[in-house]
């Protein structure tokens, strides 16, 4: 049976409620550096804390019968203000000088010969409010576990629409999302069979130092990374955790609010990796424009005409002469310099200009397909605008 001190030292704690209250902020003041850091209203919301629960104790002593409910009472002042600016080592940490200040008061409060039975009731009661505190951190854990995932899927969801909007960072912050540098976007098949997909995932990149964000749009695993410099080497390592099948990597871009582009790009190049069975994995959305632009990705047909028709065109008549002689050879640089009536080293000179031009090499089988299929693209595009 519990410690009932006389309704006289209970009036009396009452009276100094307030007055423990600002005696115990004081002290954390004094003992504890953290708490002199936080913000003004961060610390208001201590100190309404610390005399709720002194009123919630008085209370508390003067109906024996009834259960504390000390979660509303000592909490509700500020309940999910005060555990997010405070983590839960640090409340237990005010919650200790809270009752160490009550306790040394103990004896100027108690009426006299009512002492012992209020230290035992500070004793009683400190324990119910940390029994209290693990309650309010675990609901609000819970609460906020759920709606982060909520939230997470959101963020993905607007990125696999290929969504641009300012208001991705800020639902990202909220996710504790902190970097504002270069993203990129992965994406693959899910695993099957896995309870948590998201959990190695997540496990991965921040072995990496990586920030992440992950969610599973239909069948699809989609993965956002940034904050570090080497986002493919990162990218290189989440793609294990992938189920079987291709995994593409989007480009990088400048910040989060850009990274539906990447997706975009990610989520196009998975639609055609099936034409390109031996493909890295991951492998570049970039690397997959000739298969992307065959399914009938615009945003492909246009990189093709800008990198690599619109160069060629530009560098000269020979060059793309050049071009076409050694494709129409089949890459035999002997015939095509007959062809065209030149050393072979002129040839060779020209191919290299191409490479410097586009990126692509026509002695590399997959660079000469992809140099082919642009102008041949090009030349399509020039030929409907014509009958149009």
């Amino acid at each position: 049976m519990r410690a009932q001190p006389s309704a006289a030292t209970l009036s009396r704690l009452e009276r100094a409620s307030s007055a423990l209250a600002t005696q115990a902020v004081a002290r954390m003041d004094e003992e504890l550096p953290w708490f002199r850091a936080m913000p003004a209203a961060q610390r208001s919301w201590v100190t309404l804390v610390a005399q709720a629960g002194v009123a919630s104790m008085v209370e508390w002593c003067r109906n024996p019968g009834r259960p504390p409910r000390l979660t509303g009472e000592v909490f509700g002042a500020a309940p999910r203000e005060l555990v997010r600016a405070v983590p839960l080592k640090q409340t237990v940490d005010l919650i200790k000088v809270t009752v160490e200040v009550v306790e040394d008061r103990v004896e100027q409060v108690a009426e006299p010969g009512d002492a012992e039975q209020l230290r035992l009731a500070v004793l009683q009661y400190s324990r119910e409010v940390a029994f209290a505190t693990a309650h309010v951190y675990a609901s609000f854990a819970e609460s906020r576990g759920a709606w982060d995932a909520r939230l997470e899927a959101l963020v993905v969801d607007a990125l696999v629409r290929g969504e641009r909007s300012d208001e991705l960072p800020g639902r990202a912050a909220a996710l504790g999302w902190a970097t504002t540098g270069p993203v990129l976007v992965l994406v693959g098949a899910a695993p099957a069979g896995v309870d948590d997909q998201r959990a190695a995932v997540r496990r991965a990149a921040r072995s990496q130092r990586s920030e992440v964000l992950v969610g599973v749009h239909a069948d699809k695993l989609v993965v956002v990374l940034g904050g570090v410099t080497g986002l493919e080497e990162v990218a290189d390592r989440v793609s294990r955790e992938f189920g079987p099948g291709p995994v593409v990597r989007g480009p990088r871009v400048e910040s989060l609010a850009q990274a539906g582009e990447s997706a975009t790009a990610a989520l196009a190049g998975l639609r055609a990796a099936a034409a390109w069975p031996e493909a890295p994995r991951p492998v570049a959305a970039d690397d997959l424009l000739p298969e992307r632009a065959l399914a009938g990705d615009p945003a492909a047909r246009t990189a093709l005409t800008e990198r690599v028709a619109v160069p060629l065109q530009s560098a000269g008549a020979e060059v793309l002469e050049t071009v076409r002689v050694v494709l129409g050879n089949g890459g035999n640089l002997e015939a095509s310099a007959r062809a065209l009536f030149v050393h072979t080293n002129t040839v060779r000179y020209r191919l290299k200009r191409v490479t410097e031009l586009t990126g692509y090499s026509l002695t590399d089988p997959r660079g000469s397909w992809t140099l082919q299929l642009a102008l041949a693209l090009t030349e399509l595009e020039v030929d409907r605008s014509l009958w149009h």
